[in-house]
């Protein structure tokens, strides 16, 4: 019975999170991987805008993926069965992970329950990104290859993860080391994979888009590129370092919550490797891990909290540890974890859920539709930021202000950066431009109104009403959307 208990603890965690999925909480760019494999599926294309090649999701093996839950269940059927899909495979990640660092039954249902409710545990199953794919994929080849020493494990899953995305090799990376200061001799084997994954992924890179790295990360460096001082740098720092260590971003610039979650961490961590035991090496790899990716990232200025959703549940994942091992007062430990942290943490996560959703499902989807039913042709362009929500539901080609899904905005920003917005747009000619702004307030208005009409405004202040009361007071507490002009091209 007690061998069951972790077996239990997935089914359960899985069953909470379908509940998530009624909140429609979808991730953005989880649209545009989306429509990449949407369009696979039509033109047999890697691409964004029918025949063209480009990469415009940063993951190949979750566009993959994508399509054949696509091919399987059709366009219109495969969101929910994809979004299970993906929860299910961050829970069996999950389930590794307490294999390897609990001895216990019981431990190991309890920490897959506490450790599958934390917020981005939550986002990462639900939210259609590619994590929990690559969350499995990671603990696959921690458990198999390093904890039950599967030499097929190292072959077979360092190319998938790299894969899945590049930048993985951070990950690899510190494996390699702890693993080599740890046992102290090379591992040819986990070589080998990690060479084969590196040469699968730019060679399909080279051959199949003629480029080393991803569309995806050429557009978001030149496009997110700018002089900062160290002011500026600091100010950055202060405003996103709550998707750092914590699981709670206020829009104060100083979080004590963060702070005190990060001491723990780091005494737990302490506290777990000073007592001698085998499982310390999975310890030192998830906790060196989480830190080299952060720092990294904060490093280059990337400050979309998805980066750091992987990191903050593994540095997490010693609290968790730490508070089962407590052999005196373990239930005093917990009550206060629950009542500190869990519940208050899953109470924001799903506020946030119910808002976020609504502010993307309801508002954002809402303009796609509307120019889905407006729009019959489908070869029109669109010209907006971001690309997701809206060209996915309106079927339209798409100019992405990034240049995520069309190269030619690259091309504008590299011959001026600074005109690059107006420049796309005169020489595009795009027939409808979706904007924050009021164009016709622009230095070009004269040329926006002679080219182009105000044809709808859309308000998130509209979409902040609901029959039931609770669900509106949540949307008003915590509104999630931004205003948009929709103008149309003059004849």
């Amino acid at each position: 019975m007690n061998k069951k208990l972790p077996i239990y603890a997935c089914i359960a965690i899985v069953l909470i999170k379908f509940l998530f999925l009624l909140t429609h909480h979808i991730q953005e760019d989880a649209l545009i991987t989306w429509r990449v494999a949407q369009n696979l599926l039509d033109y047999g294309v890697i691409g964004f805008n029918g025949d063209e090649k480009i990469s415009s999701s940063t993951t190949h093996t979750y566009v993959f993926v994508s399509y054949f839950f696509n091919l399987i269940f059709g366009k219109a059927y495969f969101m929910y069965p994809l979004l299970i899909f993906n929860s299910v495979l961050f829970t069996i990640g999950s389930y590794f992970l307490s294999k390897m660092l609990l001895k216990e039954y019981w431990q190991q249902a309890v920490f897959i329950v506490l450790f599958g409710i934390l917020p981005p545990s939550i986002k990462i199953s639900i939210l259609g990104m590619e994590y929990g794919i690559l969350f499995f994929l990671e603990m696959s080849l921690l458990y198999y290859g390093f904890y039950q020493k599967k030499n097929w494990a190292l072959l077979l899953f360092s190319p998938l993860i790299l894969f899945t995305r590049i930048d993985t090799v951070i990950f690899l990376g510190i494996v390699f080391i702890v693993d080599l200061i740890w046992n102290k001799k090379i591992n040819w084997r986990y070589i080998l994979g990690g060479i084969i994954g590196v040469g699968v992924v730019l060679a399909f890179n080279w051959f199949y888009f003629g480029e080393v790295v991803n569309n995806t990360i050429t557009a978001k460096k030149l496009a997110y590129d700018k002089e900062f001082s160290t002011s500026l740098s600091w100010k950055y720092f202060l405003i996103n370092y709550g998707n750092y260590w914590g699981m709670l971003k206020m829009t104060a610039n100083f979080n004590p919550y963060t702070i005190l979650v990060l001491l723990f961490e780091l005494c737990a961590f302490i506290y777990l490797v000073t007592k001698k035991n085998s499982r310390n090496i999975f310890l030192w790899i998830i906790f060196l891990f989480a830190w080299a990716k952060q720092i990294i990232f904060i490093s280059q200025k990337s400050y979309f909290d998805w980066y750091y959703w992987v990191p903050q549940i593994l540095l997490f994942a010693v609290i968790i540890v730490f508070i089962l091992e407590q052999k005196t007062k373990r239930n005093l430990w917990m009550a206060l974890l629950l009542l500190f942290y869990i519940v208050p943490m899953l109470a924001y996560q799903t506020i946030h859920s119910i808002a976020t959703g609504n502010g993307e499902w309801n508002y954002r989807r809402s303009i796609g539709l509307f120019l889905d039913k407006y729009e019959k042709d489908k070869n029109q362009w669109i010209f907006l930021e971001p690309a997701g929500f809206v060209p996915y539901y309106s079927h339209l080609k798409t100019i992405d202000e990034v240049g995520l899904v069309d190269r030619g905005v690259q091309t504008e920003m590299i011959k001026d950066k600074k005109n690059f917005w107006f420049n796309t747009i005169k020489n595009r000619q795009p027939k409808y431009i979706l904007a924050y702004k009021d164009i016709y307030q622009d230095p070009e208005s004269e040329y926006y109104r002679q080219h182009y009409k105000l044809l709808k405004e859309f308000r998130i202040k509209d979409h902040l009403k609901s029959d039931n009361p609770i669900l509106e007071k949540i949307y008003k507490l915590k509104p999630s959307g931004r205003d948009y002009n929709l103008y149309e091209r003059i004849k």
